[in-house]
């Protein structure tokens, strides 16, 4: 699959081609269980528009379990555990048994990374 200056060139010498064509001179193609080509449309255009430097992102930052959108507050349980959850964790490529120091501040917590400096994003 071209990605970059090379899928650009590709499709500026392609010229006025289909779609379909398109995709594929470019090897946005996989094959599906029965042999038969699958164009890969969305991987195509979302590298399209990375080589024109139009940054959609990962399409994963802010979405949760289940395709939800991440509403970026937790609530106190009723044992008294403040649950952060595993979509923030994730986004964060924390591990099972990082550690950070707890700073408190005027009705502000502040999670800092064992071994970070303070102030560090």
């Amino acid at each position: 699959m071209l990605t970059g200056a090379e899928l650009l060139a590709k499709v500026k010498d392609l010229g006025d081609v289909s779609k379909t064509e398109l995709a594929t001179a470019c090897g946005y193609v996989s094959k599906k269980k029965d042999g038969s080509d699958r164009v890969n449309f969305t991987a195509f255009y979302e590298a399209l528009l990375n080589a024109k430097g139009i940054e959609l992102g990962t399409g994963t930052a802010g979405i949760g379990k289940g395709g939800r959108k991440l509403s970026y507050i937790a609530k106190v349980q009723g044992n008294g555990n403040l649950l952060i959850g595993k979509a923030y964790t994730a986004m964060l490529d924390l591990k099972p048994g990082d550690n950070f120091e707890i700073k408190l501040g005027r009705k502000v917590i502040r999670l800092i990374p064992e071994g970070a400096v303070e102030g560090e994003d």
